[in-house]
């Protein structure tokens, strides 16, 4: 009995250990070529403890996760990171001048009125697949967010 108690929470563990992540704001900036990178910005809010591991797109070769970091001399660079805590239930903002989602290796360029398709993966196996609009090359964030 209790083998077979074990065997059953063992299968649903995976299950119970999935987090609940929430996308809200995401949105790409248009690339002007194919040959340059472009980036993706959202924000994510997990109900429990976990990290995003991965993202792939059709469209890039290369999809990394880059903070910026500024040292002692006020100069600031972009640092590629391996995964994106998600602390349980604290929103984590990518935006520009920031963190951000950077695409390598693009088939084509992002154009303006478009949608990104992007599939996130997770440490506790969660796998999530979205698409966010493409704005203009210059924008900072979505018209509907701006003052």
């Amino acid at each position: 009995m209790k083998i077979t108690a074990l065997a059953t929470v063992l299968t649903l563990w995976p299950f119970f250990a999935s987090a609940d992540v929430t996308i809200s704001d995401g949105w790409a900036r248009a690339s002007i070529l194919a040959s340059r990178p472009a980036a993706a910005y959202l924000t994510l809010t997990s109900n429990q403890s976990d990290q995003l591991v991965a993202i792939t797109t059709p469209i890039a070769g290369n999809v990394t996760i880059h903070a910026v970091e500024t040292d002692n001399d006020g100069i600031s660079r972009m640092v590629e990171v391996d995964g994106l805590d998600l602390p349980s239930r604290e929103p984590v903002t990518l935006a520009p001048g920031s963190m951000h989602l950077m695409l390598m290796g693009l088939s084509e360029k992002l154009e303006e009125g478009t949608d990104l398709p992007l599939i996130l993966t997770f440490a506790s196996g969660a796998r999530m697949e979205i698409s966010v609009p493409v704005l203009g090359p210059g924008a900072m964030r979505p018209q509907e967010q701006q003052p």
